[in-house]
């Protein structure tokens, strides 16, 4: 069977290649190609149904990365031993390919469509997720979707100094800044990454670095499209409409809800006028309208919130509260609201709550990723919760979703920078974050009270984090603008951007921008950072009201952590045959022991909820672990008898000879009646000798009778 196979070749910028080649995989697909970099290689494909199903007003679009684990020479664990559901590092790399994508598709096209994301071959030092939006974006090129792209997603990072364009894993490490961009040739539409608390001017710098590098890999899809012969797409028609409808809605609604959107209401008030103003001009339909007739209505009067609740805040600068853009809503907090937690916080902004806790844990309580390129162990871990009522909607709860997954991810993100280093700080620590109201910034209101949290729970955070959530509105012509501090559900939902900015007082740790509208200029961005800036530090005040430093102690409840450093050599005593004596040890002592070979060294992490547990474990571990030293006194336990002498055991699995001739001052002939197995007795390690044998002295530490026919005796 024959192929005819297109590959369009381009460099990075550094010296570095892609290849994009398109024909020999996957060709029933509406689109397929094969993304190359290094041994790193992604298929994407993407299928779009012919027409769109009658009733749909939105764009149906599942976009899903899976890591094959062939790909690293890996067979998946489990009891099926396959790939599964996706891991939520996947669930991440499939949202940052959506929320490029789906604001490019046209706002009218409601097909079913469907990218899929396949990493089938990996290089351990390149990182597929920022190959993964140029590998969807090009299989949509090169097939007759319609989509007014392409696009394309870099890393960018400052590495000693220096930005570089989607950097070796390795070199990671080393990095200040690290964001994903994505973008069209024009415009930035999706940025998310962290960094060490630098200052906005530097994240622009990094943005604009980013754009170069997406330009060239846009230009690269837009040859390889047309070498394919894709350049024309599908005709569609998925929207009725009437336009006479359209007029007549506005006309009959929009004053009145402006006067809805003008008069400060609550969410709840806001919304039932809303609802009011809508059902009373579908009533004046009549009986005799048909369904779409009434699906147009709504879908018109969804237009009329729109316009007049961005045109009160571009005429009037007054907000759906009656804040200006500036403004933030009223903030109260509490820390220890919950007794029994080993830290907690409540976080209330406006209409938006969050209720958080801290657990800390042991080495056995490392969350464990078995990801096909992603593997090992994580020892801060945040879990998000948005349980239906927080927005007072019924919904079952089916486990956390992807829009959990994400916000949790900023979060961690955001407070992972400023934990104190592992060597300071031996917990595995857990937050949860409940919402338990959402009136917009949900994932904001988390980092505020995991900050609170964590401070609670005694944990020495390097600075407090408080982050924000920017919106953006603007007029058609783009003339005229207004961004906007701590939106609203609404205002996120009816504005142009949300760019969640979180840092402490020195600088921004993280962010997470999506763009709506083609057409963000440096200057919007840069004023969006600067007035985000302010109200983090504003927030960050409000906060230190509360608790500003982290508490001097834990919990009195909260468990210790006593960590220990033995030689490697003693590892192997210390768990004992099968694990005999650590378990012995943990089960004696109450004690969760774990012990991990480091260099030259054992780590050994005790962990207890009780000081007496922790001692009673640290004196058993040293007293295996210790080398005997010659000169000292040790109490030790009669092993063996032996014609000679005894064996005494002076450490645990350290037995030394006790020679008759060292028992006692006076002459022993026998070792009969002197002691008995297992009776205690002190001895003075004398030497040891080459071949590490322990020669041991009972008289040493007795005092020498007197003799009279010794001079030194008579001088007494």
């Amino acid at each position: 069977m024959s192929y005819n196979a297109i590959k369009k070749v381009f460099d990075i910028g550094d010296g570095r290649t892609i290849e994009i080649e398109t024909g020999k995989l996957a060709k029933q697909a509406d689109g397929s190609v094969v993304v190359k970099m290094g041994d790193t290689m992604l298929l994407a494909t993407v299928v779009s149904s012919p027409e769109a199903k009658e009733g749909i007003d939105f764009l149906p679009l599942s976009v899903d990365y899976q890591e094959k684990y062939a790909a690293t020479g890996r067979i998946p664990g489990g009891f099926l031993r396959r790939e599964a559901r996706l891991s939520d590092y996947e669930v991440l790399i499939s949202r940052l390919v959506d929320r490029a994508l789906r604001p490019l598709f046209p706002e009218d096209y409601h097909a079913d469509t469907q990218v899929m994301i396949s990493l089938i071959s990996a290089d351990k030092d390149i990182m597929p997720d920022a190959l993964a939006g140029l590998a969807a974006s090009a299989a949509i090129a090169v097939s007759d979707i319609p989509f007014n792209g392409p696009i394309s997603e870099v890393r960018v990072a400052k590495i000693d100094g220096k930005l570089v364009i989607n950097p070796l894993m390795s070199d990671l490490e080393r990095a200040t800044l690290e964001f994903i961009v994505a973008g069209s040739e024009n415009d930035i539409n999706m940025v998310e990454g962290e960094c060490k608390e630098i200052q906005e001017a530097e994240m622009v710098e990094a943005i604009k670095f980013a754009h170069d590098a997406i330009k060239i890999q846009v230009q690269a899809q837009k040859e390889l499209a047309a070498e394919v012969g894709k350049t024309v797409k599908r005709t569609y028609s998925h929207e009725h409409s009437n336009e006479e409808l359209k007029k007549e809605v506005y006309e009959k609604t929009y004053d009145q809800v402006y006067a809805v959107a003008k008069s400060a209401s609550a969410k709840d008030e806001r919304s039932a006028k809303f609802k009011e103003i809508r059902d009373s001009y579908i009533g004046t339909l009549g009986i005799d309208a048909d369904d779409i007739t009434r699906h147009l209505a709504k879908k018109y009067f969804h237009d009329v919130q729109y316009d007049a609740i961005r045109n009160l805040v571009l005429d009037e600068g007054m907000r759906l509260d009656g804040r200006s853009t500036t403004e933030i809503r009223p903030i109260w907090s509490e820390v220890s609201y919950l007794p029994s937690a080993h830290g907690s916080a409540v976080f209330t902004r406006g209409e938006t709550q969050a209720l958080t806790s801290v657990t800390l844990g042991a080495k056995d309580d490392e969350q464990m990723i078995d990801g096909a390129f992603i593997n090992g162990y994580q020892k801060f871990i945040l879990h998000y919760n948005f349980p239906g009522f927080s927005t007072g909607e019924v919904r079952p709860n089916r486990g956390a979703g992807r829009r959990e997954i994400g916000h949790g991810n900023l979060a961690q993100r955001s407070l992972k920078r400023v934990l104190p280093p592992e060597e300071a700080n031996p917990y595995t620590i857990r937050i949860v974050s409940d919402i338990l109201e959402s009136n917009g910034s949900s994932s904001m209101a988390t980092v505020c009270a995991g900050t609170l949290a964590l401070m609670d729970a005694g944990i020495k955070i390097s600075a407090p984090v408080s982050g924000i959530a920017m919106g953006l509105i603007t007029n058609a012509e783009g003339s005229k603008y207004a961004v906007l501090s701590d939106i609203l559900g609404d205002e996120d939902h009816l504005g142009d951007m949300d760019f969640k900015v979180t840092g402490t007082e020195k600088g921004i740790v993280a962010c997470q921008m999506d763009l709506k509208i083609n057409g963000l200029s440096y200057e919007v961005l840069a004023k969006a950072l600067d007035q985000a800036k302010a109200g983090r530090l504003h927030i960050l005040n409000e906060m230190s009201k509360t608790i500003s430093a982290p508490r001097e102690d834990y919990k009195p409840f909260a468990p210790r952590i006593v960590q220990l450093k033995i030689d490697k050599e003693f590892i192997g005593a210390v768990i004992g045959p099968g694990g005999k004596i650590i378990q012995e040890m943990q089960r004696e002592t109450g004690a969760t022991i774990n012990i991990e070979e480091v260099g030259n060294q054992g780590i050994v992490q005790i962990f207890a909820a009780n000081k007496d547990a922790i001692d009673a474990a640290v004196s058993r571990i040293r007293a295996i672990a210790s080398k005997p030293e010659v000169g000292e006194v040790y109490e030790g336990k009669v092993k063996t008898i032996m014609p000679f002498g005894a064996f005494v055991e002076i450490m645990p699995g350290k037995d030394g000879l006790l020679h008759i001739s060292e028992i006692d001052h006076k002459r022993l002939e026998t070792m009969d009646g002197v002691f008995e197995v297992g009776e205690t007795v002190k001895v003075k390690l004398m030497d040891v000798d080459k071949q590490g044998k322990l020669k041991l002295s009972r008289k040493a530490l007795i005092p020498r009778p007197a003799r009279p026919d010794r001079p030194e005796d008579a001088q007494r």
